[in-house]
């Protein structure tokens, strides 16, 4: 829970143990701002009276906004508190940012937006690949195709080929530029792909 005023507000379940405390807590704070529940110039709770309010150190939680300021979610700054950043300075390709984007229903504009990105940048990738690939990544690529036909999407085997394949072809581009999207895009392949299924099975053949 995170509190808001004197409003404790749910955010999803974290298994214990899964990341270090400031992580939760920038995690769940994350889960908020991206959901909404914390508006754009909000401020959020002091870090005593969080701190206070969630049983954790105050220095976790410094630390857990500094999670938040590193990815564009927050400024802080002395006298004013910590408050929630406009939306347009949100680093929305940072692979946490899609996730917790996706922990609540994302907005059909930020769907579309994902998916136009894709069909900008992943034709154009394989079109640079195709030309100056070699035999390492055709075996990469053949690799993952493999792996998506003999596992499904429906597996976390078939999900990391998919991502092995996606991230294969912009290695093979070339681009050094593209390749430091691969972690963005490869995050926005796996969100958007859950997303499309998410109220129906994922399909038996990734491949057709």
């Amino acid at each position: 829970m995170a509190e808001r005023g004197n409003t404790m507000v749910p955010v999803p379940h974290t298994l214990p143990g899964a990341r270090r405390i400031h992580g939760t807590i920038a995690h769940d704070l994350g889960v908020n701002i991206v959901a909404g529940r914390y508006q754009p110039g909000e401020t959020l709770p002091g870090e005593i009276e969080f701190a206070q309010s969630l049983g954790v150190s105050r220095s976790a939680y410094r630390e857990a906004v500094r999670i938040l300021i590193a990815k564009g979610l927050v400024e802080s700054r002395t006298r004013t508190g910590t408050r929630v950043s406009p939306r347009e300075r949100w680093n929305l390709l940072d692979p946490d940012v899609l996730a917790w984007s996706f922990e609540s229903e994302p907005s059909e504009v930020f769907v579309r937006d994902l998916f136009e990105l894709r069909m900008i940048v992943e034709p154009a990738a394989a079109e640079l690949a195709a030309l100056r690939r070699d035999d390492a990544d055709l075996q990469r690529l053949h690799e993952a195709v493999e792996g998506m036909r003999r596992h499904g999407l429906a597996t976390a085997e078939g999900q990391a080929a998919d991502q092995l394949f996606h991230t294969a072809i912009l290695s093979a581009a070339r681009n050094a530029p593209l390749v430091t999207l691969a972690s963005s895009i490869g995050a926005a392949v796996s969100w958007t792909t859950i997303f499309k299924h998410r109220k129906r099975g994922l399909p038996r053949d990734p491949l057709r």
